[in-house]
């Protein structure tokens, strides 16, 4: 009977200390606060952020007196253009929301104004040693806590195992080849030839075997990997043997036709078996298809395989660290520490992980890439989200993270790198099939290859 006094006085204690630390804050369930999010999560991801806002608000939310009213916004740059609007005050703009998903480009932007709220003054050293310190570090700047780790993501490669067991029966290529980006070309030469030889009535007619979402990530962290530095406020570094080496393999690959010539998301190219290898986010996993339908309209099940980033030979282990995170914006005490809440609740340790698994999101908690992934890799039931996982927790275990730089100009050299490089693939390609009439294809690359790389980089 005692212990039975004591533990319920624990818990009344407890309880009443809770609620006065709400109601210090001016929270109460007789007058509750609404605070507004906005987010860019679209589809599959979408519906889990909407299952996860019901559950709070009927849940947490209802008990202290807290509601979240969310608001999607189609896409990251769809939101940060809001978010800009809105933060200078032009004609017709909504007001700022009270939390938003947000990248640190745009954050740096927010808090220039002096718009956020410094997370540090709503928790603690002890709670945010829980977190992965990279993923915090991500949201660190101006000697504060302003992008908060929600969600992460990193880039892996994704892989049609169904095309890719059939052309590894004939040639003997195994998916273990495409851990390094040497074996990924390499692999990708053969599967040209293969697909060429196929039909031989037509020549050099082989198909492309990958595809990056990013060049510029492919830049950075292949020259990371190779111990170099490629972006900085000073602009793009093109005089190092590292940079070199990512210009080669892309290059060679793309304009011999082994790598896919594209402006979009791989996605794209494999639901209609155009490539084998797509590389991006993993936050896209959602949106790779189950079915490939060829241009005949015949249809095929996708396997899809799922392995970790590829490293050169003799590199480091570096992969990208992407994903954005949740910012407060400044308004009164009460709505942020509301905010705050809500924050704390979405990425404690079992709503994380409810999030993370049916998202392609990585968790954000030292525990959840511990045991807890494992056992998560266990239990689901999709074999898609299983095999991501266990690709991210290798990863987690075996890569160092890069992180790009945040400065204003980076985003144009971003998108004038993309763009100027696929041009310059695109003509070296229309010359070098060209060529391959009157002279063999290491001939005809090495005559477009060294004049175009003195182009691309003046």
């Amino acid at each position: 009977m005692k212990k039975r006094l004591s533990y319920a006085a624990i818990f009344i204690l407890a309880l009443s200390l809770t609620l006065s630390g709400c109601s210090a804050h001016g929270l109460s369930k007789k007058d509750p606060v609404t605070i507004t999010l906005w987010h860019n999560y679209a589809g599959q991801m979408d519906s889990a952020m909407d299952l996860m806002i019901d559950e709070f608000n009927d849940t947490v939310g209802l008990e202290k007196g807290i509601i979240v009213d969310v608001t999607s916004i189609s896409s990251s740059s769809a939101l940060h253009n809001q978010l800009i609007t809105a933060a200078n005050g032009d004609p017709g703009a909504p007001e700022l929301p009270d939390i938003t998903t947000c990248y640190p480009k745009t954050a740096v932007t927010l808090q220039d104004k002096d718009l956020l709220v410094d997370l540090n003054d709503y928790f603690s050293k002890s709670e945010l040693a829980d977190y992965i310190p990279r993923f915090l570090q991500e949201g660190e700047f101006d000697d504060g806590l302003y992008v908060f780790p929600t969600a992460k993501s990193t880039e892996v490669m994704f892989v049609n195992q169904t095309i890719f067991n059939r052309f590894a029966a004939e040639t003997g290529a195994k998916l273990t080849d495409l851990s390094t980006f040497e074996g990924l070309f390499a692999t990708a030469e053969k599967y040209y030839q293969w697909t060429d030889a196929r039909t031989p009535d037509i020549a050099n007619d082989g198909k492309a075997f990958f595809y990056f979402d990013s060049l510029f990530n492919l830049a950075q962290i292949g020259c990371a990997q190779l111990g170099s530095t490629f972006v900085s406020e000073a602009g793009l570094d093109y005089t190092t043997d590292a940079y070199k080496k990512v210009w080669n393999f892309y290059f060679e690959a793309t304009t011999r036709g082994y790598a896919a010539l594209y402006d979009k998301y791989g996605t794209d190219l494999f639901k209609t078996g155009d490539i084998v290898c797509s590389v991006g986010s993993t936050a896209g996993t959602s949106f790779f298809p189950a079915y490939v339908t060829y241009p005949d309209n015949t249809t095929e099940e996708t396997d899809l395989g799922i392995l970790p980033y590829p490293v050169f030979e003799g590199g480091q282990n570096i992969a990208m660290q992407r994903g954005g995170g949740m910012c407060i914006t400044k308004s009164d005490e009460r709505t942020q520490y509301a905010a705050s809440l809500f924050l704390k609740w979405f990425t404690a340790l079992e709503n994380n992980l409810n999030f993370v698994a049916t998202t392609g999101y990585l968790p954000v908690t030292e525990e959840a890439f511990g045991k807890r992934m494992n056992e998560q890799i266990e239990t689901t039931a999709d074999p898609v989200i299983k095999k991501l996982l266990t690709a991210a927790v290798a990863m987690h275990a075996g890569y160092d993270f890069y992180i790009p730089p945040v400065f204003e100009s980076f985003d144009s050299l971003e998108k004038n790198y993309n763009t100027d490089l696929r041009k310059a693939a695109s003509d070296a390609k229309a010359a070098y099939f060209a060529l391959l009439s009157g002279t063999n294809a290491q001939t005809a690359y090495a005559q477009i290859a060294a004049p175009a790389f003195d182009g691309f980089v003046k």
